[in-house]
């Protein structure tokens, strides 16, 4: 791990894919369509001024300049200090500097103005946030009337029960008393930001923050996959910034015999290319801030 970089930016920069360029690739289709959707949503105008909350690498926020025009300008914000730096690195490199913004900040407290953006977007950002409520009121607060929120979060509680019987999606019964150890140590609903809401609360957050015309595009869906990851690649990948690595939860809770033994069955396993379950839902919502509110 790069020790200069805060653990928002070394998962975004590395453990999402666990430093395989390969997979890294592999990804890129699936954050295209997030951009795009993201993007489309938010009805972008020349001119506007535009918020990214959570900005990550600027996937949503650099699709947006190309949007605004020469007159808008977009605000990159996110809680990592690190991204932001890379995000204005990139931009010089574009030679768009001169109409981005870089804040840092917590999407439930925005450094802000009242009524000073026309267009909120967001994603995959209030899924890190224990108690999500306060952010939309924060989006409806800055937005000026007739501003225009689009956002796009997973609903990782779907199939949750499913996944927490399984290890990755993987057979391990032979050694299912060893993954159940590793298991055990897994944050549950009420532990984890990552699984305490669902779509409903999502629209039950913006209606209550005073949104109007919400509206949301759900989809769930569960399919049989085939397992892509290297061995190499799976021990050092994590699916979020709040969990850790399989290599690092596996040494956290097993003793030197128990990793020897779920190693050895783990890697076979993986070496089989095995069809794993996936369980994937999220949800698309955009909203308008109407009057003066």
């Amino acid at each position: 791990m790069n020790a200069k970089r805060d653990q928002w930016a070394e998962w975004l920069l590395e453990r999402r894919h666990g430093g395989d360029e390969r997979q890294f690739e592999e990804l890129q289709p699936v954050l295209a369509e997030f951009q795009r959707r993201v993007v489309s949503g938010a009805e972008i105008r020349d001119g506007d001024v535009v918020l990214d909350v959570g900005t990550g690498d600027g996937l949503i926020a650099f699709a947006a300049l190309e949007k605004v025009g020469t007159a808008g300008r977009v605000i990159f914000s996110d809680v990592s200090q690190d991204l932001l730096d890379e995000c204005e690195a990139l931009a010089r490199r574009l030679d768009v500097l001169g109409r981005c913004d870089f804040v840092r900040a917590s999407a439930d407290s925005l450094p802000l103005p009242d009524r000073s953006v026309d267009v909120v977007t967001t994603r995959s950002v209030l899924i890190y946030l224990t108690d999500k409520a306060p952010a939309f009121s924060e989006f409806l607060r800055v937005l000026k009337a007739g501003g225009r929120l689009s956002i796009f979060e997973p609903s990782n509680i779907f199939g949750y029960e499913q996944c927490s019987k399984l290890y990755y999606g993987l057979d391990v019964k032979p050694v299912q008393h060893l993954a159940d150890k590793i298991i055990a140590s897994w944050k549950g609903p009420n532990e984890h930001p990552l699984l305490n809401f669902d779509e409903r609360d999502l629209f039950r957050f913006a209606e209550e923050a005073g949104f109007e015309e919400i509206q949301m595009d759900y989809r769930a869906e569960v399919k049989q996959e085939p397992w892509t990851r290297s061995w190499e690649t799976f021990l050092r990948s994590s699916g979020n910034p709040l969990d850790p690595t399989p290599a690092e939860e596996i040494n956290a809770n097993l003793n030197a015999r128990e990793r020897a033994e779920f190693l050895v069955y783990l890697k076979a396993q993986i070496q089989e290319r095995p069809l794993v379950p996936e369980w994937r839902a999220g949800a698309y919502l955009k909203a308008l801030k109407q009057g003066d509110g």
